[in-house]
């Protein structure tokens, strides 16, 4: 069963035992907890996540624990290097994984297993749904994550997604702007291939715009969700079928037309 604990130190204790005694959780355990991201301290105003279970915590400081036992029971899939710039690379992220952490742990996670495999500072660009797959973006210094996000916020990247429908939809260059949370959202649809039993349809979609859940509530919007989509279609033990599969963009540091498509074995 999950728990939150959140507490505040009355005098200078290391952050194993102070956490040991005031939950009475094992050692190993609390280690483990906050080796993967699941313990937290406010310094400077700013909560972070504190691993370190030797740190020496002086009185007065606030450390939160969020221990759930299957969220760090999970084991983290493995990303796989599609491009190294040096300061900035772009992996495949498979189903399940998830972008980036939450409070309750970042093991899993795509920008921590990069960290923790590579012995790389990763900073986050952009996001993929946990029940996607595909291409991701991570920068490697606080600078080139600057460029990049500015990539996505001024639209001069293109990213274009494979999505396995349910029916059959036949068209070409559908645009979609049903505006989403009250802001414009944008997507262009084609259809690739309506299956020969006419009942799921591979379309492309190019996407203008970055919201939540975008691609999957506008083809949920027009009558056609996602195969696999248990938010906005039916329950499925088939994974979400959304795969990012191509990205376009000047690199805003050496200037090159970068083009990356992920290879034939890893399409829908």
């Amino acid at each position: 069963m999950p728990n939150t604990f959140d507490f505040t130190t009355t005098s200078n204790q290391t952050a194993v035992d102070f956490l040991a005694e005031k939950t009475g959780l094992p050692k190993a355990r609390i280690k483990d907890a906050m080796n993967k991201g699941a313990c937290w301290w406010k310094i400077k105003g700013k909560l972070l996540r504190l691993r370190r279970a030797s740190k020496d915590l002086p009185a007065g400081t606030r450390i939160q624990l969020y221990y759930d036992e299957q969220v760090l029971s999970r084991l983290p899939s493995a990303g796989q290097l599609m491009l190294d710039k040096g300061r900035y690379s772009i992996w495949y992220k498979p189903h399940g994984m998830l972008a980036q952490g939450s409070q309750w742990g970042d093991h899993c996670s795509l920008l921590r297993w990069v960290e923790v495999e590579y012995k790389r500072e990763c900073f986050l660009i952009h996001r993929l749904d946990a029940d996607a797959a595909g291409l991701m973006m991570i920068a490697h210094d606080s600078k080139a994550a600057a460029l990049l996000s500015q990539l996505f916020q001024s639209r001069d990247l293109k990213k274009y997604y494979f999505a396995q429908v349910t029916g059959e939809l036949k068209t070409a260059h559908l645009r979609i702007d049903q505006p989403l949370d009250g802001k414009e959202s944008i997507s262009i649809v084609n259809t690739l291939r309506v299956n020969d039993d006419h009942l799921s349809t591979l379309v492309e979609v190019l996407i203008e715009t970055g919201r939540k859940h975008q691609i999957r509530r506008h083809l949920s919007g027009i009558g056609h969700p996602i195969v696999g989509d248990r938010v906005y279609g039916t329950p499925s033990k088939t994974p979400l079928q959304l795969l990012a599969y191509k990205i376009e963009f000047r690199c805003p540091i050496s200037k090159q037309l970068i083009q990356l498509e992920l290879p034939k074995h890893l399409h829908l």
